[in-house]
């Protein structure tokens, strides 16, 4: 990957992790889901906001490094107005580019989320950019037990 273009994903990741789309208490969720980190200290709350089988509305709160708000945030623009097989299908190649790596997908049809794709190099930092996604499943799948990443 090209230097400018490792920049511009730090640039996003970095502005993402300052200023979160997204982030606030959804009041009207009809599913919500809890995720946290116990040993780095992510710990987010995500709502959703469903009308049949589409995410007619999603946002989070809480507090994590800037790899896990921006992954947050970046999750919660991708998949607004998406179908839930859309966001599962999504899900399931986010996982892929940071557990396997860019060259695994086509980073053309993951749009800003593919800044994140650097973190596949840093096996750690892959429970931070995946935790919100974890949660994300469980809110779709009525799931109550809160998400850990250990």
């Amino acid at each position: 990957m090209s230097s400018e273009l490792d920049d511009l994903y730090q640039e996003v990741i970095l502005e993402h992790g300052r200023r979160p789309r997204n982030y606030r208490k959804l009041e009207d969720a009809n599913r919500h889901a809890e995720g946290m980190n116990p040993l780095c200290g992510d710990h987010f709350n995500l709502y959703m906001k469903l009308d049949g089988d589409r995410i007619e509305d999603i946002a989070f709160e809480g507090s994590g490094c800037a790899i896990s708000k921006a992954s947050a945030s970046l999750m919660t623009s991708a998949v607004k107005g998406k179908t839930v097989a859309e966001a599962e299908e999504l899900f399931g190649r986010f996982h892929t580019l940071v557990t396997e790596g860019p060259e695994k997908v086509r980073l053309s049809e993951l749009g800003k989320l593919a800044a994140l794709s650097g973190v596949c190099e840093f096996p750690t930092r892959v429970k931070c950019a995946s935790l919100v996604w974890h949660t994300m499943k469980n809110a779709l799948e009525h799931q109550r037990e809160v998400v850990t990443t250990e």
